[in-house]
């Protein structure tokens, strides 16, 4: 059943995808759009999810938080010590971008699709409803995960076909952790820590990179508001998933 789900998952993140690569005419819109779609999926579900699953604390601090700034900081270092590399080897940066980054950003999000897809093999295990409400939750948001991963990778300057690759591979991840979930469970605790890293290098991403980028060349109100939509979607669909 939870490969079955997972499925679903599969659908969503191509559809996600497919819209990101058919609107390349409205760029800053697209762009817009994501930055907004990662700012909710981190602020509305990726940290209360975190908290919750890591509730230790390291000198009053939780674990989650500490791993989030970790997440965020570590983001940061990768693209730096990309870029350095590159340009030691007389590499060509595009735009000011070093396409490696965004596949590494791509990267990270295919695995953590593939969690997505353990969480809902974990939770058919606990129980039908509780498997039921977190498949909902993955696959409604799976729609936006397909629009970033696209977008990402295009974003640094990657050719097409990595940016579909990454797409189709971020697509399967959920299906191959769904089907893992036969063999072996994640504790609760790792998995919080997880997502609190993640969620801090998706938040560069959004805030260091991809709202930039959407208002350097056309700083429109309708690209706030695309913003907007994209963190008013994600509250929904956790609304619609609670």
């Amino acid at each position: 059943m939870a490969v079955f789900v997972a499925l679903g998952a599969f659908l969503m993140t191509l559809a996600g995808g497919w819209t990101a690569l058919r609107v390349t005419d409205r760029r800053h819109l697209v762009l817009g759009l994501a930055g907004g779609l990662m700012l909710g999926v981190v602020g509305l579900d990726l940290l209360p999810e975190a908290l919750e699953a890591a509730d230790t604390e390291v000198l009053g601090v939780p674990v989650a938080l500490l791993l989030f700034v970790a997440g965020f900081l570590l983001a940061h270092l990768v693209e730096r010590l990309l870029a350095v590399r590159q340009a030691a080897h007389g590499a060509e940066e595009i735009d000011g971008r070093t396409p490696e980054v965004g596949l590494t950003a791509a990267a990270a999000m295919v695995g953590h699709s593939a969690m997505d897809g353990v969480a809902i093999g974990a939770a058919f295990q606990v129980g039908g409803g509780m498997g039921t409400a977190v498949a909902l939750a993955v696959v409604a948001h799976d729609f936006a995960d397909g629009f970033n991963t696209y977008t990402i990778t295009s974003l640094y300057g990657n050719a097409r076909r990595r940016a579909i690759a990454m797409l189709v591979a971020d697509a399967l991840a959920p299906v191959v952790g769904a089907a893992s979930t036969l063999l072996f469970t994640i504790p609760e605790p790792m998995l919080g820590g997880y997502l609190g890293l993640f969620a801090g290098a998706l938040l560069y991403l959004a805030a260091a990179e991809i709202l930039p980028e959407a208002h350097h060349e056309h700083p429109a109100r309708s690209t706030v508001l695309c913003t907007i939509a994209g963190a008013a979607f994600i509250w929904l669909v956790v609304g619609v998933a609670e």
